[in-house]
Order: structure tokens, then C-alpha cells, then sequence
């Protein structure tokens, strides 16, 4: 019936409740022995009952049946949703203890560096006893620490950092070069965060050319340009566009020109107004040790090494007065979908996925097993407070939070982003409350500010506490009066944050509350619910007419499902260019680890190849042939992405002209250009192989062109930052005013 019905969260998990129950009847047995035996992933029941006890022994910590119960889902391929503080961290340790002695090479994959190194180290003692290998990566490690942790049964680390190892393999010129093993078995924790969340924004390898192209005199320009007169944002704020006033305003300020026959000027505007209009200081990005910092969105935290495609980049820099960094192209990209698509097992653990299981089952093929807590909860949820204006909420939320403070109850406040969490604070310690704030600007400390955030009298405002993964315990006295408070100042996007930011409060069967306040000028509202019917405030300020209520939940409803289709989308486009990549990797394996290159050279260009083997010798010779194929293997693909970026760029307008479906003309293009890839890479290895001077004594690649970056790094992509071409196009074809109209 469970099969039939197939409802999110459905998965039967009796069986794996029944083995648990078997492992707790052998309990006695080995708590009597002063060695465990070695464990065996045949006799699961076993196998628990040994990682109980050896958990137990190393760490201190018993696991609790539900937590054995969970280890035993994932080492089935399901998403385990699992509570916040029911102890996912050791379910995970676990269940990655069993796929390794299976035989398998795990990679658990985490939201951050921080994350990754600690669980890592908190479970090495637990690692060690089970007979597994433990390693982890982060931002700073070196490449010799890379493939030291690859080299273990387990290796932590986070998904940013795996793709990005993944791209440097990728244009490796030596196989010892490469670091990353073949992909077996990925344990995702906060999996819908990494296969949700993360999934429609590609990690990017890019190498140097030349420097930005942003200029402080555009920044100038849209600066002074009026919103709702010279430009008007979309009902979801994501796109950008010149209004006619706007259009003429902005020609008649550069000289009289026609933007729409100069496209290169109307680029640098876009991006200029782009840059002004939809991305805020303090909110998408930081300024610090003078240069961007991107936020990230999803985890409220600094995306180190991360940016924009490189003509936004250096808009912002300008926006900011800031100098111009180096500029690049795409040499590679990987979407988080298909990174995590490479491993033929999958399986993962959160706090909040029935919700998503409908992304799990179409994007990746995951059921959800839904574990129950180790004890009810018994926190109180109170409904939402309502208010007319931010300004009205801003004031209710200080209220409360001096009223709960007061009782000396620690509370917990969850902000939207950075600067709604420093204007908070700012007007708490005018009130004479004094508060720790955690956000992207200082998640550096995020552990000790979480470690003290039960404590009696606590206040902490923070960005994005969802996920975070670290629990709050309560502090002496704490419980009796109430447990930890949270306070939500505005819904999320998506309900799962909503319900993670809920669930840091009443953990272990703790008491805690929560409450989320919300206006109805919130961004949530005015994106996903603009035309809706809004009722009035009361004389206080608060909203309590139950069309309120329906309209925040509707325009949650909304956000959930445009993400949903994006992320669809992103798919849809990026699936023809994973599959490409595939053989194109494919072909490039057999030229880097063995003579392919030589082979084809050899019948491509027979009497070059004889007389510089007569010259050079074999080994110089084969090793000069790789070198070539691969520099223009890489060369033609990174053309070939470009290409296909362009292609669906413009897709709508010449789907549009011949009555085509974009996304199979997408495809159409796509195939056709990649017949001609390989072609093309033969054809300019013979033309190198004829010019390039190769003797006994060696070669340099640079003689024969052969000139790859000097520096690569990692990009954050907007997709269509822009809107996409028809619309573009439509709002060109708006009536023109008349040119009267100036920017004073």
C-alpha cells in the first residue's frame, strides 16, 4: 500500500526499525567484551550493534535506535529526515562506516568548510575503531592535503570544493597531476540545501585575460537614473530594464547615440543598471579588504573565491569604486546536479525533505525516509504576527524581544540578511540590550556564537541559521523557564528554512518556542505577490484579517514553485552539455593516461610524424602529441561552451522566428556543433604538430602556441541575469517618447 500510494515521506522503515531492534539484543554481550570484534556489513544487525558500542566507547555517545534506524536508510539510498539535534551527524558517521567496508569509497558531502572539518574530527575516534580511514578538505587545503583525504575509506568535504577539484582534474596536462578519485558513494548532509538549494547554480573554472570592463562613469549614469520612470524591475525582482524615458535619458547622456544599434554600449548598461537595481550591498555582496565578496544566499555566509560572470563582476566593482580584477572565460563548468549525478550511489539526510521530495524523485531518483524523533517534541509554535509596514514589524520585534529578555530566556532571532541583522542590533543596544550577531561578515566564529546562544539571558541575531549544523543546548535554569525562544523577522522563500529555523529550538525533547513575524511590505509579498489584495492594519499595526495569512502562504507557494521550474529549466539546458562533457572527458582520458594522441597524429600526418620521430625519438615525440591534442581538446571545448552559451541566449528569438521549440533547437544546435568538435581538434593538432619544433632535446608548448592561463578561479553564475532574449527584445520594441527628458 505504501508502494502504491507513494506519498512523500512514505518509505516503509519497519525493516530497518526490526534490525535495530536485533542489535539492541546483543548489547550485553559486547558491552561484557574488552575488544570488539571486527564488524561485518553482511549481518547488519551486527554491524550495529559493533558502532554502538564502539560510538559509545570513542566518543561518549550511545546512539539512540532511531539514529541506528537512520544509518540503516541511508546505507539503503534514501534521504533520512531526520530532526534537528537528533544526532545526524553520528547517523551519518555510521551508515559511511558501512558503505567502507563494503568496499566502497565514500565522499560525505557537506554545505561548508566548517562543517566538513569538524565532523570529520569528531568521528575519527568512531572511524578508527570500525577499521575506516577518515580525511577532509577544505578551501585552504593543499593539493598534496587533497589527495592525502581522497586517499582515505572517508572523505569529508564541501560540495563547492569537490566540484572545483573536479574542474581542475578536468584540464590536468599529467595524470599525476589529477586528484580526484572515481566517484562511488556521496552522503549528502543538509541534502536539500546541496541538491535543492544549491543545484541551479553552476561551479564555474575560469583562467585569466584581461581586466574588467565595468566603468565608474555607467555607474555614474544609472546612479542617477529614477525607478518606475527611467527603469522598472520584473514582479520577482531578478530582471532589470529601461523604460523609453529611460532609453532616451540614457542616449541623449552619452552623446545622442542609438543604444539598440550599439549593442556592446547597451551590454555595459544592463549591466550597470543590473549591478544598481537589483544587487544590494550588505545583502548579495560585501565590500571587505577592498573587494567583492558574494553572499550566499541559501547559507547566509561569504562564497569564498566565488564571483559573478566576469562583465557583472565588473559592474559591481565600479558601483563600489572599486579597481578592476581580472577577467576570464569559461574553461569548464559543473552544475551541482550533475557533480552529484556522477556517483552511482546516493543518499543523504536533512531535517526538513519531505517537502522537496518531488526535486529528490524527479532530479536524482531519492525516496525520503522520514525518522522519528527520539523524543516528542514538545515546542510551541505560535502563529504568525502580521503587520502593515516593516516599520511597524521592526518595532513589534524589538518589543518582544525586550518583553522576552526580560524573563531571562535565551531568544534567538533569524534575519533575512546582513543588514536587516546590523539594523537590529543596532536598535537593540540603543535599548540597552546587548547581543551577538552572526552573519556572513563573521561566520568565521560561528561556532563559539552558537555555543552560547542557550545561555540564560542570551540574544542572538543571526542570518540564515538554517543549516548551520550545530545544536544549541540550553543553559543552567534555561529549561524552566521555556527553553530557547526563536523569532523569525520575515518568512523564507522556501518553508523548509522556515521550519529549520524553527527546529533550533525543542531539540531532544527540550522545551522552546517560536514565533515569525512578517509584513505585508516585506520582499517575500511584494515579489511573489504583488497584485494580491492586502487588508488593512489595525490601529497598532498588526494585520489580523485571515486574508493575510493566505496571502504570505501563497506567495510561499509561489516563490517554492518558481524555483522549482529554474531549477527544471537549468536542467533542461545543461543536460545535452553533461552528456557532451561525458564523451569529451572520455576521449580526453585516453589522450592523457595513454597514446591516443600519438595514434591519431601519427595517421593524420604520417610523414611529419616519421621524420620528427626520426629527429626527437619516441618518447619526446608521444609525449609532445598528448600536449598538443590536449591543449586543443580543452581549447575546442571551453569554444564550444561559449558557443552554447550564446546559442541560448538567443534560442527564444530564433525558436520564436521559425515556430520552434527553444529547448529542441537548443539541442538541434547543440548536437550539430559537437560533430564538428573533434573534427576540429585534429585539424589544428596536425596544423601545431607541422610548425612546432620537437628535437631530442624537448619541446615548449609555447613555441607551438600551446599558451594556457597563468591563473584560474571559481565563478558563481547568475543564470539569465538578464531575463532572456524575446523578452529583451519585446521591451525594445516598446514606444519611443520623445528624446525632452535629461537625468537632473
Amino acid at each position: 500500500m505504501r508502494n502504491l500510494l507513494d506519498r512523500p515521506g512514505s518509505a516503509n522503515i519497519s525493516p530497518f526499525q526490526r534490525i535495530t531492534a536485533a542489535a539492541g539484543s546483543q548489547e550485553d554481550r559486547l558491552k561484557a567484551l574488552d575488544e570488539l570484534p571486527p564488524p561485518r556489513i553482511e549481518d547488519l544487525a551486527e554491524f550495529c550493534a559493533i558502532a554502538r558500542e564502539a560510538a559509545e566507547r570513542t566518543l561518549g555517545m550511545r546512539p539512540f535506535d532511531v539514529q541506528l534506524t537512520g544509518a540503516l536508510a541511508l546505507l539503503s539510498g534514501y534521504v533520512a529526515e531526520m530532526a534537528t539535534g537528533e544526532g545526524k551527524t553520528l547517523s551519518g558517521a555510521i551508515a559511511a562506516a558501512g558503505y567502507a567496508l563494503r568496499g566502497k569509497r565514500v565522499h560525505v558531502i557537506s554545505v561548508n568548510d566548517y562543517l566538513a572539518r569538524r565532523d570529520a574530527e569528531w568521528m575519527e575516534p568512531l572511524y578508527t575503531a570500525l577499521g575506516v580511514t577518515v580525511g577532509w578538505i577544505g578551501q585552504d587545503s593543499t593539493p598534496e592535503e587533497r589527495r592525502e583525504a581522497y586517499a582515505k575509506n572517508v572523505t569529508y568535504g564541501p560540495v563547492s570544493e569537490l566540484g572545483f577539484d573536479v574542474l581542475r582534474d578536468r584540464v590536468a596536462t599529467d595524470p599525476a597531476d589529477m586528484i580526484v578519485p572515481d566517484p562511488e558513494v556521496a552522503l549528502v548532509d543538509e541534502a536539500d540545501s546541496v541538491l535543492v538549494d544549491e543545484a541551479r547554480v553552476p561551479l564555474v573554472l575560469a583562467g585569466a585575460a584581461d581586466t574588467g570592463a565595468g566603468t565608474p562613469e555607467l555607474a555614474a549614469l544609472v546612479r542617477r537614473l529614477s525607478r518606475g520612470y527611467h527603469y522598472e524591475l520584473d514582479d520577482q525582482r531578478r530582471n532589470v530594464h529601461l523604460t523609453a524615458k529611460g532609453t532616451d535619458a540614457v542616449e541623449k547622456a552619452l552623446g545622442d547615440i542609438n543604444l539598440y544599434e550599439t549593442p556592446e554600449v547597451l551590454t555595459q548598461v544592463n549591466l550597470a543598471l543590473h549591478a544598481h537595481a537589483l544587487l544590494v550591498r550588505d545583502v548579495d555582496y560585501l565590500v571587505r579588504e577592498g573587494r567583492i565578496q558574494l553572499v550566499n544566499q541559501s547559507r547566509g555566509r561569504v562564497a569564498t573565491l566565488q564571483r559573478w560572470p566576469d562583465g557583472l563582476q565588473a559592474a559591481v566593482e565600479a558601483k563600489e569604486a572599486l579597481p578592476p580584477t581580472e577577467s576570464g572565460e569559461v574553461l569548464d563548468s559543473i552544475t551541482i546536479q550533475g557533480l552529484i549525478r556522477r556517483y552511482p550511489t546516493l543518499c543523504g539526510m536533512t531535517g526538513t525533505a519531505v517537502a522537496v521530495e518531488d526535486h529528490f524523485r524527479e532530479f536524482y531518483e531519492l525516496k525520503v525516509a522520514v525518522i522519528p524523533p527520539n523524543k516528542p517534541c514538545v515546542r510551541v509554535d505560535e502563529p504568525d504576527r502580521l503587520y502593515g509596514s516593516a516599520a511597524d514589524k521592526e518595532q513589534a520585534l524589538v518589543d518582544e524581544i525586550t518583553e522576552v529578555h526580560a524573563t531571562g530566556r535565551p531568544i534567538l532571532v533569524g534575519t533575512l540578511d546582513v543588514s536587516e541583522s546590523e539594523r537590529l542590533a543596532k536598535e537593540l543596544r540603543n535599548d540597552g540590550l546587548e547581543c551577538v550577531v552572526l552573519n556572513a561578515k563573521n561566520d568565521a566564529e560561528e561556532a563559539s556564537i552558537i555555543a552560547e546562544a542557550g545561555a540564560h539571558g542570551a540574544i542572538t541575531v543571526s542570518t540564515q541559521m538554517a543549516g548551520r549544523g550545530t545544536d544549541i543546548r540550553l543553559g543552567e535554569g534555561v529549561a524552566e523557564l521555556g527553553g530557547l525562544f526563536v523569532i523569525g523577522s520575515g518568512r523564507h522563500a522556501s518553508s523548509r528554512l522556515d521550519d529549520q529555523l524553527r527546529g533550533r529550538a525543542g531539540r531532544q525533547g527540550d522545551p522552546g518556542g517560536s514565533v515569525f513575524m512578517v509584513s505585508l511590505e516585506d520582499d517575500l509579498i511584494q515579489r511573489y505577490a504583488p497584485d494580491e489584495w492586502l487588508p488593512a492594519a489595525d490601529h497598532d499595526g498588526r494585520v489580523r484579517h485571515r486574508r493575510a495569512v493566505y496571502v504570505v502562504g501563497h506567495a510561499q507557494r509561489v516563490a517554492e514553485g518558481a524555483n522549482m521550474e529554474i531549477h527544471r529549466n537549468t536542467w533542461k539546458y545543461t543536460r545535452l552539455l553533461e552528456q557532451q562533457r561525458d564523451l569529451v572527458l572520455d576521449q580526453r582520458a585516453k589522450v592523457l593516461g595513454g597514446d591516443a594522441a600519438a595514434e591519431a597524429l601519427e595517421r593524420a600526418a604520417p610523414e611529419r610524424w616519421a621524420e620528427l620521430l626520426e629527429t626527437a625519438g619516441e618518447e619526446i615525440l608521444h609525449e609532445a602529441a598528448r600536449q598538443i591534442v590536449l591543449f586543443h581538446l580543452d581549447r575546442c571545448w571551453t569554444e564550444h561552451v561559449a558557443f552554447m552559451a550564446d546559442v541560448r541566449e538567443g534560442i527564444h528569438l530564433r525558436a520564436l522566428g521559425h515556430r520552434l521549440v527553444p529547448i529542441d533547437e537548443f539541442q538541434r544546435e547543440g548536437v550539430e556543433a559537437y560533430k564538428r568538435l573533434m573534427d576540429e581538434v585534429r585539424e589544428r593538432s596536425v596544423e601545431t604538430l607541422a610548425v612546432m619544433p620537437i628535437t631530442a632535446d624537448g619541446f615548449d608548448p609555447l613555441d607551438g602556441g600551446l599558451k594556457r592561463p597563468t591563473a584560474t578561479w571559481t565563478y558563481l553564475v547568475q543564470d539569465n541575469p538578464f531575463g532572456n532574449a524575446l523578452d529583451r527584445m519585446l521591451r525594445r520594441m516598446a514606444p519611443r517618447r520623445s528624446r525632452d527628458d535629461d537625468l537632473d
